[in-house]
């Protein structure tokens, strides 16, 4: 089962998008409408709201007068995080039960507008937000909700705004167009990436990165590693572990392979090869099969082993390397980082060092084959350089 996030902000045009999900063929599970189940008329939660704001918030028919509400609690941060207090949980219990009741190879779309403001992104394994103009989003919430543009002002005011929830999206989808420009990215979305995610997901395979290819640097490569290490951290809860981003994408200014290289520190590697494994695993992160271990430096040594696990996302390839904490393998993953970030000189001898071990092959395990001889050298300077400066992981 994959787990989607869909959020935007009001009059976004969100639920176009989670209705065309709908009939692609996920499972819609939309807050909005649980929202609406957990306040009607003789449930618990009406009960604990007009107990709470009393009964000016009744209709003449006794359901809740949602209107009335809103314009009572949108401009109280205090009364609104008291509405929230109440609906929140009941929400997300009613949520659980309808993605529990989903088929094992269901993509679950889980259509919650206030997904950003609660902190619920890293429950899922990809999260898409719609993104509109905000004159469109005025416009649309006058024509179709009947609202003042004050109201509609106060309510977009509310909610966290544009920069925020791209800061929690993977996938952003503009619509500022025609409906049929929206279904087809939706469309290219579910085809291209959802399906596939799913399909990986439940058969527990990592996407490879097979050939070599670098891209510009990606200035968005460290906000990329923070929603995965969020996503990761959310997998091992309630364990507390140090999430490192390493690796050339996390090298400002480096051409890179378009890939995320996270490093996640584990007391021993027996613990990696337990719950922890099945929890990465469920949460997008299988491992590779086979044994993985870094090449010991200076050579002779016996190899530095870890675990390594991958993205199922084939839209995002990550190599997750579960290293023991204090191990010469997870020392040097962060020595070299932090000495390449340092030293212009060393960062372009590295770059250099990629490019040749590229032209010599473009096979990823050739690859990494070609660049050793560069990674013992580095290892020397690089400890000097820590001698020098006092650098500590």
């Amino acid at each position: 089962m994959l787990k989607v996030g869909l959020t935007g902000g009001i009059g976004s045009g969100k639920s176009a998008v989670a209705a065309r999900f709908a009939q692609l063929g996920a499972v819609v599970v939309d807050s909005d409408r649980i929202a609406r189940e957990v306040v009607a008329p003789g449930s618990a939660g009406l009960a604990e709201i007009v107990a709470t704001f009393g009964a000016q918030v009744l209709a003449p028919d006794g359901s809740l007068d949602r209107p009335g509400l809103g314009a009572l609690v949108f401009g109280d941060e205090t009364a609104r995080r008291r509405l929230e207090a109440i609906t929140h949980p009941r929400v997300r219990a009613r949520s659980a039960e309808l993605v529990a009741a989903a088929p094992p190879d269901a993509v679950v779309v889980n259509d919650v507008p206030l997904l950003v403001e609660v902190g619920l992104a890293p429950t899922y394994h990809l999260v898409v937000v719609v993104q509109t103009a905000p004159e469109i989003r005025l416009a649309r919430l006058g024509r179709d909700r009947g609202m003042s543009r004050a109201e509609a002002e106060r309510r977009i005011a509310a909610q966290a705004d544009d920069a925020r929830r791209r800061t929690v999206a993977d996938v952003v989808l503009a619509n500022d167009g025609t409906l049929d420009e929206l279904h087809a990215v939706v469309d290219a979305l579910w085809h291209e990436r959802l399906r596939p995610y799913e399909r990986n997901v439940r058969e527990q395979r990592a996407v490879h990165v097979r050939q070599v290819r670098f891209v510009d640097p990606d200035p968005t490569w460290p906000q990329q590693y923070e929603r995965l290490a969020a996503r990761i951290r959310h997998a091992a809860a309630p364990v507390e572990v140090r999430i490192d981003h390493i690796g050339s994408t996390a090298v400002p200014g480096l051409p890179a392979k378009d890939v995320i290289d996270i490093q996640l520190a584990v007391p021993s590697l027996a613990e990696a090869d337990g719950d922890l494994a099945e929890r990465l695993t469920a949460a997008g992160f299988p491992r590779f099969p086979g044994r993985w271990w870094d090449t010991p430096r200076p050579a002779g040594g016996p190899p530095w082993d870890k675990r390594l696990h991958g993205s199922a996302d084939p839209g995002r390839r990550v190599h997750l390397h579960v290293r023991e904490v204090g191990s010469p393998g997870w020392r040097y993953a962060l020595l070299m980082r932090d000495h390449l970030r340092a030293d212009p000189e060393q960062r372009a001898a590295y770059l250099a060092a990629k490019r040749a071990a590229a032209a010599a092959t473009t096979d990823s395990a050739g690859y990494g084959t070609a660049k050793e001889p560069w990674f013992d050298e580095e290892q020397v300077r690089a400890e000097e350089w820590a001698a020098r400066t006092g650098w500590r992981p």
